[in-house]
């Protein structure tokens, strides 16, 4: 009897108070499975403190073990889990499998409006925390303040749940902005997003030459400057010797807020696959990994060039995670942060939450923000950017708002 689909993933909280819970996966395998699951654990706010893996080619079995807050909702955790597994049924003792060639069709993406009589210091992350619970994902934002104080919010979102477009859903979404917002909110409408999300998702056509050249190199750094440069050394090593049929890697680094996501993304956009790994953090913050790779065609990575432009992309993608700069816009001030995004078409989680949780903190408000993709050196990125109302003042330096964000982001708060 093959294994029941509910079981490929097994949840199991810690004995004592404070001790990880051990996410097991036992699941038929795919080209970036890992990631995706990194991917969703990143989502829910969860840290990876070990983890072990190890597959065949065609069916794995993965190890997580992690940390997060008590208000995790573990069963929709495995709900999300289970379905970046591929899909399975046993019926009298067969396991029978979906074509992978059956993608899903683009989930439908809906324009949530709403007008505000008032802004006030945090209002667009607790706007943003309310859709994370719900599970409504943002895919652009445009935020705009009118002379007489009022507030326009549009939001392009989509539903996990795929249910917005009932009437109960929007009913939903609706009343739980009202219960955050309160009398503050003037009116809230969501429809089906039309021709206008195309224009706004290509964002602004202009980026600055000055921050795309810095921001976006995909040149090691000889120095630190401006961006997520880690203040640690990141050691990744290559050896051939040790095992017969895959290329082992070995990294030494800091930790940070998805790091795990952030190498296996790299390794998935290359093709690169890990028949086994194992990955520990300590209490201190770092992190080593063993990483035994294999290429698409099964065989090891024995070009030097391979090997060179692979563990360059890891070291960059360990040292500058995500891309962070606070430059002048005219006389205003300007929040800019980037990461890059997935060839499968996916941005990294909790970007935006994290960014407006910090300004938030730093009791900076937020005058406008547009989040568009820009293909700069042939990657696609997600820019945010944060226009900082200045009314009276910014409440802290600019160096202040480029380490608090820096800290959120990161996980180093």
């Amino acid at each position: 009897m093959g294994i029941l689909y509910e079981d490929a993933v097994v949840i199991s909280q810690g004995e004592k108070p404070g001790e990880p819970t051990l996410i097991t996966v036992n699941c038929p395998d795919k080209a970036g499975l890992g990631c995706d699951l990194c991917r969703v654990i990143l989502l829910f706010g969860l840290s990876i403190c070990k983890g072990d893996g190890q597959t065949d080619g065609k069916w794995c079995y993965i190890v997580f073990w992690v940390v997060g807050k008590p208000s995790t909702r573990w069963n929709l955790l495995k709900q999300r889990l289970l379905e970046m597994c591929p899909s399975y049924f046993s019926t009298s003792e067969i396991d029978y499998y979906k074509p992978e060639d059956q993608q899903p069709k683009p989930p439908d993406v809906f324009l949530l409006m709403f007008w505000c009589s008032c802004d006030y210091e945090g209002l667009l992350h607790d706007v943003t925390e309310v859709l994370c619970e719900l599970e409504l994902t943002i895919k652009r934002v445009k935020v705009s303040t009118t002379p007489d104080g009022r507030v326009m919010d549009l939001f392009y979102i989509t539903d996990t749940r795929e249910l917005l477009h009932t009437k109960m859903r929007q009913k939903e979404t609706i009343h739980c902005l009202k219960n955050v917002l309160g009398k503050a909110l003037i009116s809230c409408e969501i429809e089906l997003a039309g021709p206008e999300f195309t224009a706004c998702s290509q964002g602004s056509s202009f980026l600055p030459s000055a921050i795309t050249e810095d921001m976006f190199s995909l040149e090691l750094p000889n120095k630190h400057r401006s961006g997520f440069l880690a203040p640690n050394p990141v050691s990744v090593t290559v050896d051939n010797g040790l095992s017969p049929s895959h290329t082992l890697v070995q990294i030494f680094c800091k930790d940070h807020k998805g790091l795990l996501y952030d190498i296996t993304r790299t390794l998935k956009d290359y093709n690169i696959q890990i028949p086994y790994g194992r990955f520990f953090a300590n209490r201190k913050g770092n992190c080593e990994m063993d990483l035994f790779l294999i290429q698409a065609d099964g065989k090891k990575i024995v070009d030097p060039n391979k090997q060179n432009a692979l563990c360059s992309r890891l070291r960059m993608e360990l040292l500058r995670p995500l891309r962070l700069a606070v430059v002048s816009r005219g006389p205003d001030t300007e929040l800019l942060v980037a990461n890059p995004v997935e060839l499968s078409g996916r941005g990294r989680p909790l970007v935006f939450y994290d960014i407006t949780l910090a300004l938030k903190n730093l009791n900076t408000p937020i005058f406008s923000v547009e989040i568009g993709r820009h293909m700069i050196h042939d990657r696609e990125w997600e820019v945010y950017r944060i226009l900082l109302d200045e009314g009276d003042g910014l409440p802290v330096s600019r160096n202040k708002i480029e380490e608090g964000v820096r800290k959120i982001l990161m996980g180093w708060e």
